[in-house]
């Protein structure tokens, strides 16, 4: 469907978390951050008692440490300095940041503009980087084998005039991931079957190999 001129429909790729920052690194490496330093961190933050915000760290707290889908790497990222890190712990140094420029499009038709293929195209590795929940900007990010990587002009469908510049990307190897995975939900698929292609949602990034 990625090709010039086509009209597709866009999702919702809007950022829906309230707007965080991230932490200095000097105090996020500080910060306790284990399912175990709960207690602790709900006095830091001020969170009662079965409240909302002690629901959002538990769940995310799960997310982070739990074991990572096999042949992945993962790690949650509370500083731009841990995720520069573990980015080129993965890729190596040589790497650029791609990311979707503006929510432009959202929920509407849109019409693709010239395509830019990292890689040339070519299977590659990526790690992406997606927003958790938590009073910080959290994000967690996982090494992604196996993907192909897309830079896409995003252009108004009755004007043709540019609206947006997005990010996607295309897993390759699906047959690792869980038969619930929402994309096998909503493409009536199971593992291994189909590649799964997406946007990169606003505010989420995937970090490439330089090519």
């Amino acid at each position: 469907m990625l090709k010039k001129g086509k009209v597709m429909p866009m999702p919702d790729i809007n950022d829906k978390l309230p707007e965080r920052s991230f932490l200095p690194r000097s105090i996020s490496s500080k910060q306790p951050f284990s399912t175990l330093k709960v207690t602790e961190l709900k006095h830091f933050f001020h969170a009662g008692d079965n409240s909302t915000m002690e629901t959002m760290i538990v769940k995310s707290l799960s997310e982070c440490k739990g074991a990572p889908n096999p042949g992945e790497t993962k790690r949650c990222v509370s500083s731009a300095e841990d995720m520069i890190d573990f980015s080129v712990s993965v890729l190596g140094r040589n790497i650029d940041i791609l990311t979707t420029k503006n929510a432009n499009g959202s929920k509407q038709n849109i019409m693709i503009g010239s395509i830019e293929r990292i890689n040339d195209g070519k299977v590659t590795n990526s790690v992406t980087c997606h927003q958790s929940l938590f009073p910080y900007l959290l994000y967690y990010c996982h090494s992604v084998p196996k993907v192909r990587v897309y830079q896409v002009d995003i252009l108004d469908p009755n004007f043709k005039t540019k609206i947006n510049n997005g990010a996607a990307i295309c897993h390759m190897n699906t047959s690792d991931w869980s038969p619930t995975h929402e994309a096998f939900l909503a493409l009536g698929s199971t593992p291994g079957r189909i590649e799964v292609c997406h946007w990169i949602f606003q505010n989420d990034l995937t970090w490439t190999v330089v090519d």
